[in-house]
């Protein structure tokens, strides 16, 4: 065992005698938390949570009105239908990042391989910006609930966070207002019955790969773009999840992971077998957790409540990217695609088991003597960027609100004319 795993041991046994007479010589008590002491008391909490949820549930109820009055664009133009929708679409990634960056604040850490060399960009203000094509379908592991939030704020960094497109839980549109605005957002949901989600899922991806709209420099139509977000893996990382993972590896003499959950292939093979020749690549996203001791799961530790109202967040949130030439991916046989799925998930395997001997992925700034992984780690990489989830400029947050309030200006004008036509005054009647 490493002198790491032995620390990380050593923070999960009960406190010493010294601890409990009050950290006796070291003067030190151990943290029950990896982030920490909480930082907000039961009050601060309640503040918090209010005020959380009043803007969370406020821009939500914004963003919904604004697509419920642009449905009848839908039937005027499409294309106008379509882009109205995708501004809402960025009106929740706004809402998603600066909820993160005033409630959650935590440093996020961006590396990556030879693949992504000269796509990940720190600007001057330290913001990460990432030059990924319009069109992708883009994997990720799940570890807690949270990661969806990361994955729509890397889209935001490609200026892409109106043209996410999230596969999730048929149950989740039964939510309310989150609900009805994902179905306007065109997520695709299932049932997790093959038989049923074969036909939602071939008939969304139709939309997806058909759609396009009118350049404005060329007047060609073009594909609209399109970020397709899965996680194989079906659910988020726990207990029950890993117990379950092991067994099927048990009796399908499928070599087990240590860190994840075997990816399910189905469904990523659809997409991709659907999406071919309207896309040229896969990226694909690990995600880990600063603190998370070995044998633990984020999602008992990051709890949203812990994570944005007790002030104890992950101490860094670290993405290593890749990305997979479709041409490279066997599309023809659902067997050798599985095998190629799960080869890509051992690899993933090896980088959190890197992570969690180092506390970061591996950057260009580490040697290949290190060799401690196969060809996922131990080849030159990309480099790594510590940035924050912040908003590029504050003035995008008016961009939320201007469709109501232009269309409020408009009602407003029209009353004033119709006061004017029938009583002779902008006032109305007296």
């Amino acid at each position: 065992m490493d002198t790491t795993s032995m620390k990380r041991n050593v923070s999960l046994k009960a406190p010493s005698l010294d601890s409990k007479l009050g950290g006796g010589l070291s003067g030190k008590l151990p943290e029950p938390h990896p982030a920490g002491r909480i930082k907000h008391g039961g009050p601060k909490q309640l503040l918090r949570f209010f005020l959380f949820l009043t803007y969370f549930l406020g821009i939500c109820c914004i963003t919904l009105t604004t697509q419920i009055l642009a449905t009848p664009l839908y039937f005027i133009d499409r294309d106008i239908y379509h882009a109205a929708l995708a501004l809402t679409k960025q009106n929740f990634g706004l809402l998603l990042v600066t909820g993160t960056q005033w409630w959650s604040p935590t440093v996020i850490r961006v590396s990556g391989d030879d693949s992504i060399r000269g796509q990940l960009h720190r600007t001057a203000d330290g913001r990460l910006e990432t030059d990924f094509p319009a069109r992708i379908v883009f994997m990720a592991n799940h570890q807690i609930y949270t990661d969806w939030v990361y994955m729509w704020w890397s889209a935001y960094t490609s200026r892409m966070h109106g043209y996410i497109y999230i596969i999730l839980k048929d149950t989740l549109r039964l939510i309310p207002i989150l609900g009805p605005g994902m179905m306007f957002y065109e997520f695709i949901f299932l049932t997790r019955k093959w038989a049923k989600d074969q036909k939602i899922l071939s008939k969304a991806l139709l939309r997806l790969k058909t759609r396009s709209s009118r350049s404005l420099t060329s007047g060609k139509r073009v594909l609209d773009p399109m970020w397709l977000l899965i996680f194989p893996e079906g659910t988020n990382l726990g207990k029950n999840g890993r117990s379950k993972s092991a067994a099927w590896a048990e009796k399908s003499g499928t070599p087990d992971m240590r860190h994840l959950l075997l990816p399910r292939s189905t469904g990523l093979f659809t997409c991709l077998q659907e999406l071919q020749g309207s896309i040229d690549w896969v990226y694909d996203c690990t995600i880990a957790y600063e603190g998370i001791p070995r044998g633990q799961y984020g999602e008992n530790l990051f709890t949203l409540r812990s994570t944005y109202f007790q002030g104890r967040p992950p101490k860094s949130v670290n993405l290593y990217w890749r990305r997979f030439p479709i041409s490279s991916i066997p599309l023809d046989d659902s067997k050798a695609f599985e095998k190629w799925l799960h080869k890509r998930w051992l690899e993933k395997d090896e980088l959190i088991e890197y992570f969690l001997t180092h506390d970061r992925f591996p950057s260009e700034y580490d040697t290949k003597e290190e060799e401690v992984l196969e060809k996922a780690v131990s080849s030159q990489s990309a480099g790594y960027i510590e940035t924050n989830v912040k908003l590029a400029h504050w003035w995008e947050l008016t961009q939320i609100i201007a469709p109501l309030a232009s269309l409020a200006f408009i009602c407003n004008i029209i009353a004033k004319l119709w006061n004017f036509a029938v009583y002779g005054n902008l006032r109305g009647m007296g």
